[in-house]
């Protein structure tokens, strides 16, 4: 557990400003962010005792606070954000896509899965042209071909119902009031509306999001939602049925099918037929604790734990960061076992409903005999692109993922009064999704994260479009546990495509092996590699670690690293427990708690 001095704490959290036989298989490019830097501000973290939420707008964490205080749990405060995120945070996430809530209760941990599903009458061909070569991404992303099945509100519904403790009305509330009276467009939002491309392309969307000039709205614009507001009041008193079926499902199948480019095969079916599913979480063991994530469809989860396998055998805390720089060797070590997850990755990971994983479980993937093996093909020099491996009892063919994954996405991170936790990440997948607006909120373009392309010279791509699947993901909302004693130490996740990954990595080995607080983890430079260059934060780390990374074989690249880290982790004040909360400077998230 971590012991910290309370004045300590403000102190170090201003401190960090700053298979081997295989043939080696081709990595797809390196990837930009899936959302646009918006500047880099200062943060410091909170303490409260009681509760806390940490969120990726100031008015969602407000609303979650509010329920919070009226003595509601960290589902319930989840609800209520998430709500208000999808007025204020549009480019991100919201009603019209999905996500993955881990949700801990005291005793036991469940993980629900919201991710959206293909149409049933999807086929591999979905992203070829008619010479059957893989669609540009945007062709593909821009109107109603990508949009999936969305599963948020029937997730959130659903984990309500078995952990919630306000009435499920109440938590609509916020949200509805804030898409009346209107809200002021901030910083960030306004920046990326500058920057959007396509977006303006929708009559609804452009009556909402510019003037009548066609200029975007300016941070500070006072702008009202009565749309949604009219959504959320109905879902409010009807529950999630108000929004599967009826008005607002025939609008939404509506505008897929209707695109005049660009149309999808959505259908009411489709969207009545969606069913959230309760997974169990993937679990391993590193040090003295217990970190658990996200199962399949997300391969979160997964590449966390053999990322982590790999590393348990260095001694990662001989490499901590100095004055909020990384070591060359703690980078050089954790992107090379990046590259190795990032290569099983490809290979093997998927929606599990109807691919299955090597030997049917995560375990052989996890077995530690087998990462042992993987991890000893880390040496002084980067292996530049690594091999998938052969673990025990795989028997599959199967070809490499090309899968694009720019999700634009959000994260928050709940602990409530009664020992209960919630670690969500949601996502409408690209930056403002599929730029088709329905009844004031965005439809996703999930489906661009399956592989465009459905097999290669080895087998079917795991990944590949199949009617009803979910798509691969990345989304990692994590907890972190005492080994010895099952104690809560950290819920956490972040934003940022394939590299969401690699961001929440980067907090756990800084918490578990260097000895950060969250908020310190969180302002580290982003690194890491997703079996392609090694990607170095931009403007944030010296030449002379670009340098000796060089110097060791790896192929740098220097990028914005837009990641939107919360977490919550636990700290122990004078012999007394509390909670300390981190936001990412790299976007507008806040930490509120009592």
């Amino acid at each position: 557990m971590v012991k910290l001095d309370i004045v300590s704490i403000f102190l170090c959290a201003t401190a960090f400003s700053g298979c081997a036989s295989q043939s080696a298989q081709l990595s797809p490019p390196a990837k930009p962010a899936p959302e646009a830097a918006s500047g880099y501000t200062e943060k410091t973290g909170v303490v409260a005792k009681k509760f806390m939420i940490a969120s990726a707008n100031p008015l969602a964490t407000d609303a979650g606070y509010q329920m919070l205080k009226a003595g509601g749990s960290a589902i319930d405060a989840a609800i209520a954000a998430q709500m208000v995120l999808t007025l204020v945070e549009p480019q991100s996430s919201g009603i019209g896509g999905g996500g993955f809530l881990m949700l801990f209760d005291g005793v036991s941990m469940k993980a629900y899965d919201g991710r959206e599903t293909a149409p049933s009458a999807a086929t591999e061909k979905l992203f070829l042209d008619t010479g059957g070569k893989p669609l540009a991404f945007h062709d593909g992303v821009v109107g109603g071909r990508a949009v999936g099945a969305p599963g948020v509100l029937r997730m959130l519904e659903l984990a309500h119902r078995q952990h919630g403790k306000l009435p499920w009305s109440a938590l609509f509330g916020p949200a509805i009031k804030q898409a009346d009276d209107g809200f002021v467009v901030s910083p960030r939002l306004a920046g990326l509306l500058k920057s959007e491309l396509y977006l303006k392309r929708d009559p609804t969307a452009a009556a909402y999001f510019y003037d009548g000039d066609g200029s975007p709205w300016s941070a500070g614009h006072l702008l009202k939602n009565p749309a949604l507001a009219a959504v959320l009041r109905d879902i409010a008193a009807g529950g999630a049925d108000a929004f599967y079926t009826g008005r607002v499902a025939r609008n939404i199948v509506a505008k897929v099918q209707g695109h005049p480019t660009n149309p999808g095969g959505l259908t009411l079916a489709d969207l009545a037929g969606y069913q959230a599913k309760v997974r169990d979480p993937v679990c391993s063991d590193y040090r003295a604790w217990t970190v658990c994530g996200m199962p399949p469809p997300s391969s979160g989860g997964i590449a966390i734990a053999q990322m982590l396998g790999m590393l348990e055998a260095r001694t990662m805390s001989a490499y901590a960061p100095r004055d909020g720089v990384p070591d060359a060797e703690g980078v050089h070590l954790f992107a090379e076992a990046g590259r190795l997850a990032f290569a099983d990755r490809a290979r093997y990971v998927a929606d599990t409903d109807f691919v299955p994983l090597p030997g049917g479980s995560v375990k052989p993937l996890l077995d530690q005999r087998y990462l042992a093996a993987r991890g000893a093909l880390i040496t002084e020099k980067s292996m530049g692109v690594a091999p998938s491996g052969q673990p025990p009892a795989t028997k599959l063919a199967q070809g490499l993922d090309t899968s694009p994954e720019f999700n634009s996405t959000s994260h928050l991170s709940v602990v409530d009064a009664q020992g209960q936790s919630v670690a969500m990440t949601t996502s409408i997948e690209d930056q403002f999704g599929a730029r088709q607006m329905v009844d004031g909120f965005l439809l996703n373009n999930q489906l661009t994260d399956f592989s465009f392309d459905a097999a290669d010279a080895t087998g079917p791509v795991a990944n590949r479009v199949q009617g009803g699947k979910r798509a691969r993901s990345a989304m990692s909302p994590t907890f972190v546990f005492e080994k010895s004693g099952r104690k809560l130490m950290l819920s956490a996740g972040s934003p940022g495509g394939s590299a969401i990954i690699n961001y929440v990595g980067k907090v756990m080995v800084g918490m578990m092996d260097w000895g950060l607080d969250i908020q310190q983890a969180i302002s580290l430079p982003n690194f890491g590699s997703r079996n392609g260059p090694t990607e170095l934060e931009q403007d944030r780390v010296p030449d002379a670690l670009v340098d000796a990374l060089k110097a060791k074989g790896h192929s740098v690249r220097l990028m914005a690293q837009t990641s939107g880290l919360q977490g919550i982790m636990r700290m122990t004040v004078h012999g007394e427990d509390v909670w300390f909360g981190g936001a990412d400077p790299r976007r507008e998230g806040t930490v509120k708690g009592d």
